[in-house]
């Protein structure tokens, strides 16, 4: 029966939700907001999430200055009858650019547009009717203030809202596939090695033997080391000319030679997924474990009694009963392996030839190695998809009871 929780209580636990909004739901909702824009902070022209054409008004004005700046170092060098015009010049620009200081980036029409479109135009005529008045002068700045000119043409900003484009060339991107696919293979093999050895592990860690304390101690070391240290350490031991383990796999004929571990596809994907599993399998087992502890062992006894064998044990009584702890610990485990990123990036790098480029990977080279924020948070949002179709299929389809109601 489940109960309702009172107001008071609620308050309780508001700071908490407080919390989980700013850190989780926040997050969420900006990757989703990222995924309809052409998002690239290196750009100045798509820093930031424009609906509408804008203007950079501090931009235009600081132009502006410079271009006085400039046309004041243009006056030892004029003759007198040009230190006239240069001042006309600045005034007309100072004027004209006055109103747009401290505006910063900011919405703007058709008919303002023209205006400052007007301006420029203006600007950029006077100026070159200024230098060509003075064919024998050596101007200084001539060059730096057209450059300049040259830039306030480029202080409109675009909208750049996209729609669904990003998901559009999601669906046709053969390297999201690919990133994917490798990914779910990456995925359900690890998990299902670790299913398997997990539970021999938690079946032994589950004996009531002598020294059974220090054999669950030094079995869970794999997993109290941070995972990117275990890569580093693993990609020494996968070297084609001194790893131990690449040296060993090709003595007993696993690989033709060292060198196969990391620098084939196959290789470098059953390397990780080897990392993968000495590393978690623990972890694994540590899940199974906990269900393990939860069956009667007046059961085993029985069974024993009637003359059941183990692996009958195993099959009728130790399975069954143990259902719902296996459900929550391959959910959990295909949760963190479908995101993984550390191991493969210290790994293999996504290589040889993006073999090992999972979606965490391809998604980082997108918003970090490209700037591309936009698509980068449109794979984010798939993975996001798929790790809610996991843990629907899970909880909802195989009846995973990650809570119970008492």
């Amino acid at each position: 029966m489940i109960r309702r929780i009172s107001f008071k209580q609620f308050l309780f636990i508001l700071p908490l939700l407080a919390i989980l909004a700013a850190f989780s739901v926040f997050p969420i909702a900006s990757s989703f907001v990222y995924t309809v824009f052409d998002y690239r902070p290196a750009d100045p022209q798509r820093a930031s999430l424009f609906l509408f054409e804008s203007f950079n008004s501090d931009s235009f004005h600081n132009d502006g200055f410079f271009i006085n700046f400039f046309l004041n170092d243009e006056i030892f060098v004029v003759p007198d009858e040009g230190i006239l015009e240069i001042a006309e010049l600045q005034e007309f620009i100072s004027s004209f650019i006055a109103s747009f200081e401290g505006q910063g980036v900011r919405r703007i029409d058709s008919g303002e547009t023209l205006e400052i479109q007007g301006f420029v135009s203006s600007l950029e005529a006077r100026i070159g009717a200024f230098y060509d008045r003075y064919p024998g002068v050596e101007f200084t700045r001539r060059e730096d203030i057209a450059t300049i000119i040259e830039g306030m043409e480029r202080r409109f900003i675009s909208p750049n809202f996209v729609g669904f484009e990003n998901y559009i060339s999601l669906v046709r991107d053969s390297r999201f596939w690919s990133a994917l696919r490798i990914t779910l293979t990456f995925t359900v093999v690890s998990v299902f090695f670790e299913l398997v050895l997990g539970m021999a592990l938690a079946l032994i860690m589950n004996k009531a033997i002598k020294g059974i304390g220090a054999v669950r101690t030094v079995a869970l070391i794999p997993w109290a080391i941070p995972t990117a240290v275990a890569a580093l350490m693993w990609s020494y031991l996968y070297d084609g000319s001194s790893g131990i383990v690449a040296h060993i796999f090709a003595q007993i004929g696993l690989i033709d030679a060292p060198q196969t571990m990391l620098l084939t596809a196959r290789g470098a994907m059953a390397s990780a997924i080897l990392a993968d599993v000495w590393k978690t399998t623990p972890y694994m087992a540590l899940l199974l474990l906990s269900g393990l502890q939860l069956i009667d062992s007046g059961l085993y006894e029985s069974a024993s009694i009637d003359g059941s064998g183990r692996v009958n044990t195993f099959a009728k009584i130790t399975l069954p009963l143990m259902k719902s702890s296996i459900l929550v610990a391959l959910l959990f485990r295909m949760l963190d392996a479908f995101r993984v990123y550390d191991l493969i990036a210290v790994l293999t790098g996504g290589g040889p030839g993006g073999a090992t480029e999972t979606l965490s990977i391809y998604a980082h080279r997108l918003m970090i190695g490209m700037n591309d924020f936009g698509y980068g948070s449109a794979v984010v949002v798939a993975m996001f998809v798929c790790v809610a179709l996991i843990a629907f299929v899970f909880v909802k389809v195989l009846g995973a009871e990650i809570l119970k109601n008492e």
